[in-house]
């Protein structure tokens, strides 16, 4: 299944020539905002949405967040999402790949293996006090003059305003995300994650996950509920159905196409896993969630 994608000619994986970071400002009814809103959309790169000014919110897979004002928003990769703003909203928004951030780096290891981006996406917006959206205002005007130029060492100082940025938005975080993100557990926590996004149309037991970090499915059960409060099993199950949502959602293919396409191979089996996994059976959902054919 193909979804739409936010500049398709944006592709910073695709052109070794392109800088992977950007900055766009908007405000009021600009153009780009309006283009970046024209449908919901996912993208293969980190995404912080800062709103400066005014209210708005934000779709992210099916669920609306409130965007308030000095508030910043994460979007990771895969992640389909739509922001609706006012009239009156202003901010930036931040295009990154995490290899641009970490390239040739290890200062900053910390931040990178307790899967920061994936423990903010999780604390929804965050809040930014207003001495420290001061200090943030400064950095993101320095960085987008530094966009503009053909200077040497472009990339280095962009980099590291960045870094800058990002340490400033850290201290925002809630004191238990911050404990959190010290933990190692953290870490297996965020590999198991990763390995299910590439892996759960085809493994969808926590022994699969288990062999692939070199644990046993005991303990990443233990480790994965600690860290998020589910076990292991329970993810893998929420992701294999958000795909199905998803599809259900967004397109218009029948529920023998998802569900061979999620590596069932009994449309039966199918369709009771996602009665016991959602609250609903597909047809009722796709009736009542369905946006868009593409």
């Amino acid at each position: 299944m193909k979804y739409p994608e936010f500049f398709p000619l944006l592709s910073f994986e695709n052109k070794p020539t392109e800088l992977p970071f950007m900055i766009m400002e908007f405000c009021r009814t600009e153009e780009n905002i309006r283009l970046h809103n024209e449908m919901p959309h996912m993208q293969n790169y980190l995404e912080l949405i800062w709103i400066t000014k005014g209210t708005g919110s934000l779709n992210v897979d099916l669920k609306e967040y409130p965007l308030a004002e000095n508030s910043i928003f994460c979007i990771t990769p895969g992640q389909v999402h739509q922001l609706k703003g006012e009239h009156d909203m202003e901010g930036y928004i931040f295009l990154f790949t995490e290899n641009f951030l970490f390239k040739n780096e290890h200062e900053f290891d910390p931040m990178y293996h307790s899967g920061f981006f994936e423990t903010f996406s999780r604390s929804t917006s965050i809040r930014i006090e207003n001495d420290i959206s001061a200090e943030m205002h400064e950095i993101t005007r320095k960085m987008m003059k530094e966009c503009g130029n053909l200077y040497l060492f472009k990339a280095e100082i962009l980099r590291r305003y960045f870094k800058i940025f990002l340490i400033y938005l850290t201290r925002q975080f809630p004191t238990v995300l911050k404990n959190t993100m010290q933990s190692r557990n953290i870490e297996l926590a965020e590999k198991f994650k990763s390995q299910l996004e590439k892996n759960f149309r085809t493994q969808k037991k926590v022994a699969d996950y288990a062999r692939l970090l070199s644990v046993t499915p005991n303990y990443l059960n233990e480790i994965v509920k600690k860290i998020t409060g589910y076990p292991a099993s329970h993810h893998i199950r929420q992701r294999i159905a958000l795909e199905a949502k998803r599809q259900a959602a967004y397109s218009d293919v029948c529920m023998k196409e998802v569900a061979w396409q999620l590596g069932f191979s009994d449309i039966a089996h199918f369709s009771k896993f996602f009665k016991n996994t959602t609250g609903i059976n597909f047809s009722e959902f796709k009736k009542e969630c369905h946006i868009m054919p593409y």
